[in-house]
């Protein structure tokens, strides 16, 4: 009873003939956003640094979004969950999406609170 995978990634626009060649591809498409992360972590343009969205630069943004594109795409091709029951996909993909926005929303908020208390009480700026 063998499975037929399907054979293309970027919902349709890059097509394989073989699940070699997808492995490879998607190999490939990862190492080019884990070289994007790696090139921003060393630069580190000023630009990306100095602004903020919701209290948090914009860097820090980005390694989130594409660490979030990293692990959609390994559950998606490695684990085959493109060819599991809707129901399985969503629970397995949008559960963690959910829990690292809650997340990043909590540590957000408590860092704020930290800064504050640090700099409107009494307390010193000396660690």
């Amino acid at each position: 009873m063998a499975h037929e995978h399907k054979l293309e990634i970027f919902r349709g626009l890059l097509k394989f003939k073989s699940n070699t060649q997808k492995i490879w591809g998607v190999l490939i498409f990862l190492t080019i956003v884990t070289a994007v992360e790696v090139g921003l972590g060393i630069t580190k343009p000023e630009i990306l640094t100095t602004k903020t969205l919701i209290g948090m630069k914009l860097l820090n943004w980005i390694f989130i979004v594409l660490t979030l594109v990293k692990a959609y795409y390994i559950a998606w091709d490695f684990m085959h969950l493109r060819d599991e029951k809707s129901s399985l996909r969503r629970t397995i993909v949008w559960t963690p999406i959910f829990l690292v926005s809650y997340l990043i929303f909590i540590l957000l908020f408590e860092a704020d609170y930290i800064y504050n208390v640090y700099k409107d009480g009494f307390v010193a700026w000396n660690f």
